[in-house]
């Protein structure tokens, strides 16, 4: 089956060239996606600007490819489902957009975010979207689909700022499930601590299509996934490492640890959506950062 209504569109502009790897999964990755609980069924969780693109549920089957069933519209699909490549596997359920032009280059953030304008590197954190927006004076440079806090272990909300950053960062808490190797946490911006000591990070991980960390925000790192699971073979999306660069500079980068002094702010707002979802009441509240009530109370207390 391939899905949308061209057959030859322009390619999404990235950093890197746009082939499209088949999802052909080593039994190995299949037995690792196998532990990962629930089972990825993006088709669950609605998200505010789900109301603005017509979509269908697909579940994935033995012998699809992203490039065969999106053709150069595959990132977008990833994004529009807040997953990777690797939780992309037989069994698994996506959104598929039933225009899927819709979702070149998808993003729920805000283009422009006032609150930002003032200041030189912004990052707004939408919870409730799950995506992340860069700003540089107020204008949307970057954006990424994330993975926040499971509803056991929440990301906090409120206005931080990144305070260190560690390249080659790694948990001293958790694992990688099965083993005894501290659990990566590669191009890592430090932007909370609690009272009891424990960091939380922006950084990169795996995205399973929900909410699924500890309270750290997880980026996309497929050199990291291709590091230590093997999978995928050619890693394409970076955009950890893309934020990474883009938060620190100028500021030199040697893998070490480092503190930041004037880190950007970083603004974390709405609430992440609980997976697998209860049974619906009311339908979620968009959370868009020009109408937030605390946005410039809190900004005028962040130190540029």
């Amino acid at each position: 089956m391939r899905f949308g209504s061209v057959r030859r569109v322009c390619q999404p502009k990235t950093r890197t060239s746009h082939r499209a790897w088949p999802l052909a999964v080593p039994a190995v990755a299949i037995a690792l996606a196998a532990f990962a609980q629930p089972v990825p069924d993006t088709c669950k969780i609605h998200y505010p600007d789900d109301a603005a693109i017509a979509w269908t549920c697909h579940r994935i089957g033995r012998h699809d490819t992203l490039s065969g069933l999106f053709g150069a519209h595959w990132q977008g699909v990833l994004r529009f489902n807040r997953i990777d490549r690797r939780h992309i596997y037989p069994g698994v359920r996506i959104k598929v957009p039933a225009d899927l032009r819709q979702v070149h280059d998808f993003t729920p953030m805000p283009k422009r975010y006032r609150p930002a304008d003032e200041f030189p590197k912004f990052i707004l954190v939408n919870l409730t979207e799950q995506f992340l927006g860069a700003y540089e004076h107020g204008k949307l440079v970057l954006s990424f689909p994330i993975a926040s806090g499971k509803s056991t272990d929440p990301t906090p909300d409120g206005l931080f700022k990144v305070t260190a950053y560690d390249r080659l960062h790694s948990s001293s808490v958790y694992d990688i499930e099965g083993t005894r190797t501290p659990y990566p946490m590669h191009y890592a911006l430090r932007f909370f601590i609690t009272a009891q000591g424990v960091a939380d990070w922006i950084h990169g991980r795996d995205i399973p299509g929900y909410p699924a960390s500890h309270g750290c925000i997880g980026l996309y790192d497929e050199q990291m996934q291709k590091e230590y699971y093997g999978d995928p073979r050619h890693p394409i999306l970076e955009s950890a490492r893309t934020l990474f660069e883009w938060a620190i500079a100028p500021h030199p980068d040697d893998g070490r640890f480092h503190d930041l002094a004037n880190g950007p702010p970083v603004l974390i707002i709405g609430q992440a959506p609980a997976f697998p979802p209860p049974p619906a009441k009311t339908a979620p509240t968009p959370v868009r950062g020009d109408r937030d009530p605390h946005v410039s109370s809190a900004l005028a207390s962040c130190g540029k």
